[in-house]
């Protein structure tokens, strides 16, 4: 469970570099990314607070510039498996609103999971480029952050796994 929570926080803070870098470069010209909507992949360049990691993080001209490259270079290989992600979720509704038949759910659940293995895959080598790009004095702040929220995350669970406090008797 920790290894999963870890890789999804370093996911995120990098997506989240990522996507404030990119946002404070968008030119007039430039094409919209994709939306997000999973947190598991979380590529897409929405969302508020973007600017706080690449802020935090005190990230050069240089360095947003470079990473916006790495966003735009991969941009053409994960918008197609979102895309392709999306239409399986879309699938997926009328199954959750309409009869249910669990041989075709199962097999989209399958086909997702390799959409999704695929964007694993891609997000994780987009990862690392960024991280790459960060001083080593940037890494160690980044790495002090994802400790720090993985830190509350383990707290938010561990109050989730509490039993609720008992009703009072009357």
């Amino acid at each position: 469970m920790k290894s999963i929570c870890s890789r999804l926080l370093i996911a995120a803070l990098a997506v989240v570099m990522g996507s404030a870098i990119a946002r404070s470069q968008t030119t007039a010209d430039a094409t919209p990314p994709p939306p997000s909507h999973q947190h598991a992949h979380g590529y897409g360049m929405g969302g508020p607070g973007m600017g706080f990691f690449a802020k935090q993080l005190n990230l050069t001209d240089e360095q947003k510039t470079q990473m916006k490259a790495v966003m735009q270079k991969e941009r053409p290989t994960m918008k197609p498996l979102m895309q392709q992600q999306h239409q399986i979720d879309l699938q997926l509704r009328q199954y959750v609103q309409g009869p249910f038949d669990q041989a075709k759910v199962q097999a989209l659940a399958t086909q997702k999971a390799q959409i999704q293995a695929q964007l694993t895959v891609a997000e994780t080598q987009v990862h690392n480029q960024l991280y790459q790009l960060l001083t080593p004095d940037q890494q160690s702040q980044l790495k002090q952050m994802e400790a720090k929220h993985e830190a509350r995350m383990q707290q938010r669970m561990n109050s989730m796994n509490e039993a609720p406090p008992a009703p009072p008797e009357q």
